[in-house]
C-alpha cells in the first residue's frame, strides 16, 4: 500500500505534472500523429463538403499527414506562420476551397495546377511577390482573393480562368491593372483599391458583366469614358484619387442610383478627389443633379 501511495505521489511531482500538462495541450491534429490514430477521423463531413481546418495554430510547416487526405474538399490553414506550401498540395485533387490567408507565403507551388476542382482560393494577407503561371490551369476557379500582398504583376496565363467571377487585388503594388484581367469575361467583382494605379485602361470596357468595381486609394487622374460602358455597374468606388473632371457619359451607368458615402453602399463613390467646381457642390445635390449638369455642359 505504501509503495502504491509513493508511486501516486511520484506521478504528481514536477515531471509527472509536466507530462500531464503537455498532454492536455495537444490539439486534435496532434492526436492524429499518435500511434493507432487515423488522420481521416479528423475530417468534418458536412452535407456538401469534406473539410479540414487548422487555423491559428502557429504552424511554420503544415503536417505531412494532410497530403494523404485525398478526399478532402475544403482546407483551411489560415492565420498561421506558414512560409511555404509543399508540392504535395497537388495530391489534394478534390479540393474545392483552399484558404491560406494570413500566413507568410512568398509564392505558391507549381503543383497548384493539379487542383482542377478548385473554385475558391484565399491567399490574401501573405507576402506573395508572384503567383505561379500554373494557376491559370485551375479552370474551375471562381473566386481569387490575393489582397494585402506584394504583387506588382500577374502571369498572362490567368487570362485562362474563364469562370472567375470575383477578383480581389487590393493593397498590392500594381502600377496598372494587369492585361490578363481584361480577358476575364465572367468577372462581376473587381477590387484594385490601394495600389499604385495612375489610370484605368480603355480595355476596362471588356468587362461587360462587372457589377462592383473598386479602385479607391490610388493615383488615378481621369475618369475614363470607357468606364461608362459598364452598364451593369451597381457600385463604382473611385474615392481618394486625383480625379478632377467627370465624363458627360456618366448617365449611361443607369444602375448607379445615387452618390454613395458609406463604403458598403451601392452607388457612385467619388469623394476625396480634387474635383473642379462646381462638381463638389453638385455631389451634395445627388446623382440626378450631377448627371443633368454633365449632360448640359456637353451640349453647351
Amino acid at each position: 500500500g505504501a509503495r502504491q501511495s509513493g508511486a501516486r505521489r511520484k506521478d504528481k511531482g514536477p515531471l509527472g505534472r509536466g507530462l500531464l500538462q503537455g498532454r492536455q495541450k495537444f490539439s486534435s491534429w496532434d492526436d492524429a500523429l499518435l500511434p493507432g490514430r487515423d488522420p481521416r477521423c479528423l475530417l468534418k463531413r458536412g452535407l456538401r463538403h469534406v473539410s479540414f481546418s487548422l487555423v491559428t495554430k502557429g504552424m511554420t510547416d503544415a503536417p505531412d499527414f494532410l497530403w494523404g487526405l485525398s478526399e478532402m474538399q475544403k482546407l483551411n490553414l489560415s492565420h498561421n506562420q506558414l512560409r511555404a506550401v509543399p508540392p504535395e498540395l497537388g495530391k489534394l485533387t478534390r479540393l474545392v476551397v483552399l484558404n491560406l490567408c494570413g500566413n507568410r507565403l512568398k509564392t505558391l507551388p507549381r503543383e497548384v495546377s493539379l487542383l482542377q476542382s478548385l473554385k475558391v482560393l484565399f491567399v490574401h494577407m501573405n507576402g506573395l511577390t508572384e503567383l505561379p503561371a500554373e494557376l491559370g490551369a485551375c479552370r474551375s476557379l471562381e473566386v481569387l482573393s490575393a489582397s494585402h500582398n506584394c504583387l506588382s504583376q500577374l502571369p498572362a496565363s490567368l487570362a485562362d480562368l474563364s469562370r472567375l467571377r470575383k477578383l480581389n487585388l487590393s493593397h498590392n503594388r500594381f502600377a496598372h491593372i494587369p492585361v490578363c484581367v481584361f480577358s476575364l469575361k465572367e468577372l462581376d467583382f473587381l477590387h484594385v483599391g490601394s495600389n499604385r494605379l495612375e489610370n484605368i485602361a480603355e480595355s476596362i470596357q471588356c468587362l461587360a458583366g462587372l457589377q462592383i468595381f473598386i479602385a479607391e486609394g490610388n493615383h488615378i487622374h481621369t475618369f475614363p469614358r470607357s468606364l461608362c460602358q459598364l452598364t451593369s455597374l451597381e457600385l463604382l468606388n473611385l474615392n481618394n484619387n486625383d480625379i478632377q473632371t467627370l465624363p458627360a457619359e456618366l448617365y449611361m451607368l443607369c444602375r448607379l442610383t445615387r452618390i454613395a458615402w458609406n463604403p458598403m453602399d451601392k452607388g457612385l463613390h467619388i469623394s476625396r478627389n480634387p474635383l473642379s467646381k462646381p462638381l463638389p457642390e453638385l455631389l451634395e445635390g445627388g446623382l440626378e443633379m450631377l448627371v443633368s449638369y454633365l449632360k448640359d455642359r456637353k451640349h453647351t
